[in-house]
């Protein structure tokens, strides 16, 4: 897949313009999508010098990304001397959707089994509603 991912908020606290705290698990999460073939596209709307920093800060973390704010590394403006500033990617991942941003595990399971956020919170609530009605024992050491 082609993921589109911001950088404050997302990867790292909103502290815009400086850089906040990573947040838990972002960079992990990121590297092992890199590795099973995903391509990252860092997507943010730092620019210049603020963006160079973010750039810096990821590859100190091991986190290189395919392209920057642009669908190619490469991309070069045609006929009417732009590039379109509309991604063509499969996922975006960002702070301000609706709901806000799940956890990176959450991400991770949304990504790789191709399900929603409110696929993996329904199968939450069936686990929680299938132990809860075994008994103590049988939740505490995984017998049904």
């Amino acid at each position: 897949m082609r993921i589109a991912v911001d950088f404050d908020g997302t990867i790292v606290e909103h502290k815009y313009p400086y850089i906040g705290k990573e947040i838990p698990f972002a960079f992990d999460t990121l590297k092992r999508l890199q590795e099973e073939n995903h391509r990252l596209i860092l997507w943010t709307v730092r620019e210049g010098r603020l963006l160079e920093e973010a750039i810096e800060y990821c590859r100190q973390k091991g986190l290189e990304f395919y392209a920057i704010n642009q669908d190619e590394p490469d991309n070069v403006p045609v006929k009417s001397n732009r590039i379109s500033r509309k991604l063509k990617v499969d996922v975006f991942i960002d702070d301000r959707n609706i709901g806000g941003l799940p956890d990176w595990g959450m991400i991770y399971e949304m990504l790789t089994r191709k399900v929603t956020y409110e696929d993996l919170l329904r199968h939450s609530d069936d686990d929680y509603e299938e132990k809860r009605h075994r008994g103590f024992f049988s939740r505490l050491f995984g017998r049904r």
